[in-house]
């Protein structure tokens, strides 16, 4: 069930044969991908997108292909994942005991007579380790179905295989890295989670950055650097200019609660104790003076520490494309989401994947600035909906919960209807709501956010995310609660999502299907 060898149960059969990848929708995955990619030198690769229709589906084919489906999983996640045997039974003897009777039919009646008594019995027992037996697996099912939580980055994996097998490069390298920023950006795993596998990542950066340091193209204007930073929580800052950047990202906009007038007067006030003109912080980060810039970062942790924000910088990597191009991890997931998810041309979601795919490669930064460009009005797009959903009270307490819907006709909704478009503002809304609410309740409580998902078709889609707490361990119980209140209200749902926390539903059973998760929570 489980792989062992890498690279005889993995890389050689995998390595002559045509293969077929179920790719979740998230730059992990596409990071992993391209890991893949590269490690068995797929230079033409033809990607069919085909929907997860149902989890009943993946159960069937690993039920039919017991032998042939592994799983690769780090040894030390603790997923939990049960074993095929625990949740899978094949059904050969039932039959046993009609042979045995027909059997004894020559037998005098009375050795007959304890034939029959002996099948009973053992019908009897099989029956009852039968119900035994569905009784644990029920129990099982549901310990490991009640939550959904995120192990090591995909990208990460794929990236410790190619190095066993002493085939890792750069490139794979630094997609490894954004495998696992995508991780920490759309927080999915939890802050020692991320340290630990930064530590991991750090140490195959110091062994190919000694590794490549005497090589002759190591100055060419190809060359790729990849470099340990302790840099700023500032989405975007390289490409912005840095007062937008602290105005759209999640972290400086909720601390200062920038959708008040008393939030702004704090930003000019931070401005201000860090002694940088307004000309400066407004205009593009790479036209600011050199001499602001040198000091730039240890400025701003000194001025966020007088305003409670002690992690204002975070444990990351940047690189260097030649002379002239520097991206931080989080550039690029942040720019690679919006290609990923664009909606500015209504192109079909394979045109954008292979948008987001090609991104990640060097060779097409002119793809990776259009996807920053995107990223921009995304983020500012998300700021103005949590600012505007803060200030009109669309955030509700159902009881178990807080409920938030975005009707249409609500700007920029269109971008919302993707999936992790609307979790990041999911996220942001509910940090933004716990940093401005006195109700104490309301900051341990999750929160439900649903957005029109296809108006010609009527359909909306829902997201769930655990409450907002610095100890969080990042599990989220919605997948299951989701899937719950669609069997007992007969809710039309589409769980075409490898995420189960994320579902679309008709729009006219939104209502009930609201009801049902309210009825089951409580």
């Amino acid at each position: 069930m489980f792989i062992t060898d890498i690279r005889k149960d993995f890389y050689e059969v995998v390595a002559n044969q045509r293969v077929a990848l179920l790719v979740a929708s998230d730059i992990d995955a596409l990071c992993a991908c391209k890991i893949l990619q590269a490690l068995f030198h797929c230079d033409q690769v033809q990607y069919t997108l085909v929907p997860v229709t149902g989890w009943q589906d993946l159960g069937t084919a690993f039920l039919e292909h017991k032998e042939q489906i592994k799983l690769l999983i780090k040894q030390d996640d603790d997923l939990g994942v049960p074993s095929y045997d625990d949740i899978f039974r094949d059904e050969e003897e039932e039959g046993d005991d009609s042979g045995n009777e027909s059997d004894g039919g020559s037998e005098p009646s009375g050795k007959r007579r304890r034939y029959d008594e002996g099948a009973v019995e053992r019908r009897i027992d099989r029956q009852r380790a039968k119900r035994e037996w569905e009784a644990r697996r029920r129990e099982i099912l549901f310990d490991y179905e009640q939550y959904e939580y995120h192990g090591t980055s995909a990208a990460m994996m794929f990236f410790e295989l190619a190095w066993v097998l002493t085939k890792d490069t750069k490139d794979m390298l630094w997609w490894a890295v954004i495998g696992l920023t995508d991780q920490w950006v759309h927080d999915k795993i939890t802050h020692m989670k991320y340290v630990t596998d930064i530590a991991t990542m750090q140490r195959h950066v110091s062994r190919h950055n000694h590794r490549n340091e005497d090589e002759e193209n190591s100055l060419s204007i190809d060359c790729m650097r990849i470099s340990f930073e302790y840099d700023l929580r500032l989405t975007l800052y390289q490409h912005w200019s840095l007062y937008e950047s602290i105005c759209n990202s999640c972290y400086t906009s909720c601390n200062f609660k920038l959708w008040t007038l008393n939030g702004q007067k704090k930003l000019q006030e931070f401005l201000a104790d860090m002694g940088l003109p307004l000309k400066q912080v407004r205009q593009k980060f790479h036209s600011m003076d050199m001499s602001i810039k040198e000091n730039l970062r240890d400025v701003i942790e000194e001025s966020s520490n007088k305003y409670g924000m002690k992690d204002i910088r975070i444990q990351t990597f940047g690189v260097h494309f030649g002379f002239k191009n520097r991206f931080l991890a989080s550039d690029m997931v942040h720019a690679t989401a919006a290609l990923l998810e664009s909606t500015e041309k209504d192109e079909s979601d394979g045109d954008n994947f292979i948008k987001a795919l090609d991104s990640l490669s060097r060779s097409n930064l002119e793809r990776l600035h259009s996807g920053i460009d995107l990223a921009k009005k995304k983020l500012m797009a998300v700021q103005q909906t949590v600012a505007s959903c803060i200030c009109t009270n669309l955030i509700l307490s159902q009881g178990p919960f807080l409920y938030c819907y975005l009707m249409e006709g609500t700007p920029d909704v269109k971008l919302f209807s993707k999936p992790m478009a609307l979790t990041l503002l999911c996220k942001y809304l509910l940090k933004a709501f716990v940093h401005s609410t006195r109700n104490k309740r309301c900051k341990l409580l999750p929160l439900i956010m649903a957005a029109p998902k296809d108006v010609e078709k009527g359909t909306v889609i829902v997201v769930g995310i655990p409450p907002e707490s610095e100890t969080s361990d990042k599990k989220n119980f919605f997948g299951r609660a989701f899937e719950k209140a669609a069997e007992s209200t007969s809710s039309r749902t589409l769980h075409d999502h490898f995420d189960t926390s994320i579902i679309e539903l008709k729009t006219e059973d939104r209502s009930k299907f609201l009801d049902a998760l309210i009825t089951l929570l409580s």
